[in-house]
């Protein structure tokens, strides 16, 4: 077959090619890409995995995968092994071509070859059944038999030899479940339960995750564990993986008490920690991080559905006197173990399942997130309220396998399907079923009569009234003796950590008695207040009170007082309340003025957001407009303590900018108020940058000619209930030496329940540069006090928190004397 070619010049180029040839056509000037198919006569070539290179007869241009070259100059293409035909040759391209009647000429050298994932045969028959010699270069190509798939069990993508395109390595994307603690704790059970002799229990500690320590050395490699059926639940298969980690020493610990080792054994420490709770945590219920019993004493109930749960918390602590257990008891409401509908009828007054629809939003609010259990069947699976179904029980329908699948799905109401399964009738058809999750892609509806509120799970204390709330507040603030007896009753108790095999076989012993330290009571500090002479006076703390007297006394510093407002949201008035308050203020040095104006409001603005906005943003602006300036103080005179305090202070001080001094009204008006007013007035001049009280000596640490600036920072979680709020950092820094009584704060928002302050920092710096700008000076000395924090995080404060801090000031050629003290309010330490 005659090939037909162009002249000279840049073209085009774009051909078919049969088992005798292929033909190409260029045209015109310009520069551009040709695609070539290749065959035989009835089929055509298909380009599959199988890819090699060859030098073809194109111009200087680069080939698409899937594109066979054509006829023209210089350049490289590729071969394609057909299926069921012959491969063909194209070519794409534009260059300048030398053609002439017989075809054109390759003047270029020859693409050299690159390892592919390929059957070497196939390609070799392929070369051999092409109608068109094989020019001699393409016969130097050495084809390698191995895969880049195969280079060091890594995935290595096919690549493109003039490295363009794009890489692709197919996946497919796994989902991990994670395995819930209760279910772990099962599947540790049946292990060890199925071999005692190759896995003791009693030789053994489990910390609830993946950590198992043993007194013994244990078999290591893969285990089939097979739980028990429940009746309507699947048999669960899981596959336990045992290696072996490390081996403490406990000698570490040893060194560390004796100050042979500077560095705690963190290591050790929390194993002996896990061993210490093994025996609780089989016998009791582990909730607050503390061990409640399985059933709470029926003389603490407080109604409501809520009962009190006196648990027990421990921990190890390494001192100078060697290992010490810090044992305590806590206090925390739980719900009770009862049914829904009972439950509900105690929470909500006067509710009835026969008016539903009345109290539907009060039903969502107090079961969402609480879990049950079932009683239709025999199970021990507890289910978490997602909510209420849209529609009464009697009107959900849904689809049904039938037993021999051999019949199409058919639909079942929950009424007929309750009785036909278990036999069941539901006798609150017109009230909505629980919404428990989804079970088999669907909705697993249950109706509420079956449902059981399941015991243990602590009931949130936000939740609990004025009442309630001061009932548990009794039971929690014990006496010394009190509380040592309970004490010592937990520690004898055979649930508690002294109790079992455990501790024995890992060879730790507990001494009964109580520690007995030798301890001294610190001198109360000397006080420096204001007299009317505007001199100061000394005055020394009650030792048994912690007070001191105010009368014929005043602060060290005020500020006057010129604007400010009251709002009375009470029903009755406050009467002589704000004169005796200008008063009172006066006696202690504080000059204040006439309110602006005193508003009478209604509660429920407090909880009508938008309005209450509107409402301060209008005072505000009033204030500016009159009289050029912002509004001092606002004082808010409230009924009783309200949720909707929360809103008025949110707004006010973080939205609009007025601060707030919020009291009672009956405090306002009782007969004896001298010192309530004295309070407000010394709140408010605090709140305003003057300085009530100082000390005349300072610690001797302390005692320097610099100055020195106290630090506080806390991270403060939203609820457990509350799974998106963002953690809020804050940082308080004092603005004054040595008075160190006027301080600014810095918060900032963080990723949900993180702990370290990940800014630290940089807020600690915007305090410097604030103390700096009104002292002219920088602190010599920074003491940090650290709040919140447990005993395993203290290295997460000094390595991560502190590091960032020193860090940041370095960054300024800053190096100040920096003091951390981590404050706790559980170190369950009591002295009786």
């Amino acid at each position: 077959m005659e090939r037909y070619s162009a002249g000279r010049g840049r073209g085009t180029g774009g051909g078919r090619s049969g088992e005798d040839g292929g033909r190409g056509r260029g045209r015109g000037r310009g520069r551009g890409r040709g695609r070539g198919r290749g065959g035989d006569h009835q089929h055509r070539s298909r380009h599959q995995q199988q890819q090699i290179l060859v030098p073809g007869q194109g111009g200087r241009t680069q080939t698409q995968w899937q594109s066979s070259p054509g006829q023209g100059g210089r350049g490289s293409g590729l071969v394609g092994p057909s299926r069921g035909g012959h491969g063909g040759i194209g070519g794409a391209g534009g260059g300048r071509g030398d053609w002439g009647p017989a075809g054109g000429r390759f003047q270029g050298p020859s693409s050299s070859a690159v390892p592919v994932h390929s059957r070497i045969e196939q390609q070799e028959s392929s070369c051999e059944k092409l109608s068109e010699p094989i020019v001699p270069a393409m016969q130097s190509i050495k084809i390698s038999t191995s895969s880049p798939l195969e280079v060091a069990g890594k995935l290595v993508p096919i690549k493109r030899p003039d490295h363009g395109g794009k890489n692709d390595i197919g996946g497919r994307r796994l989902c991990a479940m994670k395995v819930p603690k209760a279910v772990l704790s099962l599947i540790r059970n049946k292990l060890f339960s199925d071999d005692p002799d190759k896995f003791p229990m009693s030789m053994t500690a489990y910390d609830g995750e993946k950590n198992i320590f043993s007194a013994v050395p244990l078999p290591t490699g893969t285990f089939k564990v097979e739980l028990s059926n429940e009746e309507g639940m699947n048999i669960r298969h899981f596959t336990v993986a045992v290696q072996l980690v490390n081996e403490l020493k406990c000698t570490k610990l040893d060194d560390y008490i004796s100050g042979k080792c500077l560095s705690i054994p963190r290591d050790v420490l929390q194993a002996l920690d896990v061993v210490m709770k093994e025996n609780p945590a089989r016998q009791m219920i582990y909730a607050c991080r503390s061990f409640h019993p399985t059933r709470p004493d029926p003389r603490d109930d407080l109604g409501h559905g809520i009962t009190v749960s006196r648990g027990i918390k421990y921990s190890l602590k390494p001192t100078a006197q060697g290992l010490a257990l810090c044992l305590d008891y806590s206090v925390f409401p739980f719900c009770k173990q009862m049914p829904v509908i009972d439950f509900l009828k105690e929470q909500i007054p006067e509710f009835n399942p026969n008016n539903f629809t009345r109290f539907r939003k009060q039903v969502e609010t107090v079961l969402k997130g609480l879990k049950v259990t079932v009683t239709h069947r025999t199970t021990n699976q507890k289910y978490k309220i997602a909510g209420l179904s849209d529609e009464n029980t009697q009107d959900i329908s849904f689809d049904i396998e039938n037993p021999n699948d051999q019949t199409p799905l058919r639909k079942v109401s929950v009424v007929s399907y309750y009785k036909e399964k278990y036999n069941k009738d539901i006798m609150h058809k017109n009230i909505p079923s629980l919404d428990l999750g989804k079970k088999s892609n669907r909705k697993n509806y249950v109706p509420m009569e079956f449902c059981m509120i399941a015991g243990g799970q602590r009931y949130a204390k936000e939740l609990l009234d004025k009442k309630l709330s001061e009932n548990l507040r009794k039971i929690s603030l014990a006496s010394p003796k009190v509380r040592e007896n309970k004490i010592y009753d937990m520690v004898h108790d055979r649930d508690g950590p002294c109790s079992g095999d455990t501790t024995q076989n890992f060879g730790i012993g507990v001494d009964v008695k109580m520690t007995r330290v030798t301890g001294r009571v610190i001198e109360p500090p000397e006080l420096k207040l204001g007299t009317s002479a505007r001199t100061w006076t000394k005055v020394t703390v009650d030792r048994v009170k912690c007070d001191w007297n105010l009368r014929r006394n005043s602060v060290i510093s005020s500020k006057p007082i010129r604007l400010w407002g009251v709002l009375d949201f009470g029903s009755f008035s406050i009467g002589k309340a704000i004169p005796e308050l200008i008063s009172r203020s006066k006696r202690l040095g504080i000059d204040m003025s006439l309110p602006l104006f005193n508003d009478r409001l209604q509660m429920n603005l407090l909880y009508d957001v938008d309005n209450l906005h509107q409402l301060l943003e209008r005072i505000k602006s009033e204030s500016y407009k009159i009289h050029g300036t912002h509004l001092q103080i606002l004082v808010c005179v409230m009924p009783r303590e309200d949720p909707g305090y929360k809103n008025l202070k949110r707004i006010s001080e973080t939205k609009v900018g007025i601060l707030t001094q919020c009291c009672l009204t009956k405090n306002c008006n009782r007969a004896n108020k001298d010192q309530f007013l004295a309070n407000i007035a010394l709140k408010i001049n605090a709140k305003l940058g003057g300085s009530n009280v100082e000390l005349i000596k300072q610690p001797q640490c302390l005692q320097s000619k610099g100055h020195v600036m106290f630090v506080g920072a806390d991270v403060n979680h939203p609820g457990s209930y509350n799974l998106t709020s963002p953690s809020i950092a804050a940082v308080v820094g004092t603005m004054n030496w040595p008075a160190a009584n006027q301080y600014i704060a810095r918060i900032c928002p963080q990723y949900h329940r993180v702990e370290k302050i990940l800014k630290f920092g940089g807020m600690c710096l915007e305090l410097v540069n604030t103390y700096n700008r009104l002292n002219q000076a920088r602190p010599e000395k920074i003491v940090l006090f650290r709040d919140g924090v447990s005993d395993g995080q203290f290295d997460m404060v000094l390595n991560e928190e502190l590091m960032d801090l020193k860090m940041t000031f370095e960054a300024l050629n800053y190096f100040p004397t920096i003091t951390v003290v981590v404050a706790q309010k559980r170190h369950m330490t009591r002295f009786l």
